[in-house]
């Protein structure tokens, strides 16, 4: 195939899945399913008849794509989830892939009648989720989890792949070698590849972020040098013998974190490259593997996927999550949210390259696997989140942000937009009379935009939905003037029916609430605050939409700051929640 055809396939490719994309979105099935479709029917059995039979390429493609993903990822994972998430996520991204690696493997050993080997390398092969899949549906799926869900889930699949990397290149060894598989060897490995992967992120991240800082650019060249510095930590720290895509995501993590110039800009061209990154991937993935011979293994793969799912998976979240305090119906979803993506497909590869005697079934399953994963799973995600009650209200949140000046976070000017989403309302007179200043220490407004105009303001102007405030914020603000501008959105039913009818501090005292509720006195303290309460039942690490039962009240967390309770809703209640 010429340069010429080989663009043109690709370009095709790539707009037939895009287009496609945006019919899948009615139905709720994952983007990703779309890529691999279409690469799966642009192939040698599909109505292109385009024969693709690289492995190495593929190998390499999927781990450039991965290393991007994963980069993006970090960059929009938010560091204080790392408050209620670390120890959960490490915890599965470590214990959880070996214990779902023995349990698939042990089953497809059984079910295959191959050696236990064998079966371990499958089960390693598919015991790791998926950044790719993780990252796009859950913030694709139409809900936002609370936070301890949502940042386990995102944390965890970020952080898995080295243990699910070492687990097939050490079982490829020694099926190449025929010698044992040394335990001591197997954990020194993993020790220097967190060590060596985490510390080199951590000080990249560093590094980038000063860079980014100091050296000016034209605005469109700071996304390409993230992408470039990025890639170069993945490589350099694979070739020390360190995880390179636990190092990728940490540079991710800590530039995401940061405050750096072009902010906005520099999020849209890093989501775009992710996109083409999965895109490309899984287009590429679909076209190597030939659909009719997945037919050969089907029923055992559909085995192996429904006891990964309901079996293995489960059992890993409920052993490694039992220390911290999660809700069932937390470790459920999470344990459903495992989805497997390009990261089994790509690890499939490594028993390939190496020509091993079952690499091609291995392979074939693990494909199969992944299609179930994605179709059943992923299809499901914004309705189980809904059904186990693990969702809160997306809170009112400006559309658009611009960093101005980043010198420290006392200093920083920075330029938001707000949509107006009810009628009547009037901005506050001090937020109108304030006269704009070098320092930002309270909001300023900058431009009224109604239909395309601006429009002078002044105390008595009526906002209209569908007008744009434009305002210079302190960062600490935008919480609360986005609620000036969402009543609409705050006083609705569901987040009446979630948060409850009315707001309270979180250092209301409890004494005053019993009192004005008709709950029992007993047992409480002239000292006892409404936060206190929720700690007390609940634990150390909580997050918005945690809640308890006070007498004939329920009590939820609405609104906090770190580990501090600022707000919580009550909510009248007839029955135990």
């Amino acid at each position: 195939m010429d340069t010429n055809s080989f663009i043109f396939l690709a370009g095709i490719l790539l707009l037939i899945s895009i287009l496609a994309s945006s019919f899948t979105v009615r139905f709720g099935l994952p983007l990703l399913l779309v890529f691999l479709g279409i690469g799966m029917l642009a192939g040698e059995d599909g109505l292109g008849r385009l024969g693709f039979d690289n492995p190495n390429l593929a190998f390499f493609v999927g781990n450039l794509a991965l290393a991007v993903i994963l980069l993006d990822g970090g960059m929009q994972t938010k560091a204080s989830t790392f408050r209620v998430a670390l120890w959960p996520s490490l915890s599965l991204a470590t214990f959880g892939v070996i214990l779902t690696a023995a349990a698939v493997g042990g089953f497809a050993a059984w079910l295959l009648d191959v050696k236990l080997i064998y079966g371990l390398l499958l089960g390693a092969t598919v015991g790791s989720t998926d950044a790719a899949a993780v990252f796009s549906l859950l913030r694709n799926s139409g809900v936002k989890l609370n936070e301890r869900v949502g940042g386990t889930l995102e944390i965890e699949s970020g952080a898995n792949d080295p243990m699910a990397i070492l687990l097939v290149v050490m079982l490829t060894g020694v099926l190449q070698s025929s010698d044992s598989l040394s335990v001591w060897l197997f954990l020194g490995q993993m020790v220097q590849q967190f060590a060596i992967g985490g510390g080199l992120g951590l000080l990249g991240g560093k590094l980038l972020l000063l860079v980014l800082r100091r050296v000016p650019l034209i605005e469109g060249l700071y996304a390409l040098l993230i992408i470039s510095f990025g890639l170069a930590v993945f490589s350099g720290v694979n070739l020390i013998g360190g995880s390179g895509f636990l190092a990728v995501y940490l540079v991710g993590l800590t530039v995401g974190n940061g405050r750096i110039k072009h902010e906005e800009s520099i999020s849209q061209v890093m989501d775009g490259l992710a996109w083409l990154s999965q895109a490309g991937m899984f287009l590429l993935l679909g076209l190597l593997v030939t659909p009719s011979n997945l037919l050969t293994h089907g029923l055992q793969a559909l085995a192996i996927a429904t006891f990964l799912i309901f079996v293995a998976r489960p059992l890993a979240v409920m052993l490694c999550l039992l220390p911290f305090g999660f809700r069932w119906s937390e470790r459920f979803y999470i344990s459903w949210v495992g989805l497997r993506g390009a990261v089994p497909i790509v690890l499939a590869l490594y028993p390939v390259i190496a020509g091993l005697s079952n690499a091609a079934l291995l392979f074939e399953i693990t494909f199969t696997v992944v299609l179930i994963s994605l179709l059943l799973q992923g299809s499901t995600v914004p309705v189980v989140a809904r059904w186990l009650k693990v969702s809160v209200p997306p809170a009112p949140a400006p559309t658009t942000r611009f960093s101005l000046i980043e010198n420290d976070a006392h200093h920083s000017l920075e330029l938001y937009e707000f949509l107006v989403q009810t009628e009547g309302i009037r901005i506050p007179v001090s937020i109108v009379q304030n006269v704009p200043s070098v320092t930002v220490s309270t909001p300023q407004l900058v431009s009224l935009v109604r239909e395309q105009r601006p429009i002078v303001v002044n105390a008595e102007t009526v906002l209209k939905l569908g007008d744009r405030i434009w305002m210079l914020l302190h960062p600490d603000d935008v919480n609360d003037v986005a609620q000036i501008f969402s009543q609409q959105a705050s006083s609705s039913f569901l987040l009446q029916n979630f948060f409850g009818e009315f707001a309270i501090r979180g250092d209301a005292s409890l004494v005053d609430l019993a009192k004005a509720y008709g709950v029992p006195l007993e047992g409480l303290s002239t000292d006892d605050t409404a936060s206190d309460l929720l700690q007390r039942k609940l634990g150390k690490h909580l997050v918005v939409g945690d809640r308890v039962r006070f007498g004939n009240i329920r009590l939820t967390i609405r609104q906090m700051h770190g580990d501090q309770i600022e707000i919580i809703g009550l909510k009248l209640q007839d029955k135990q929640v």
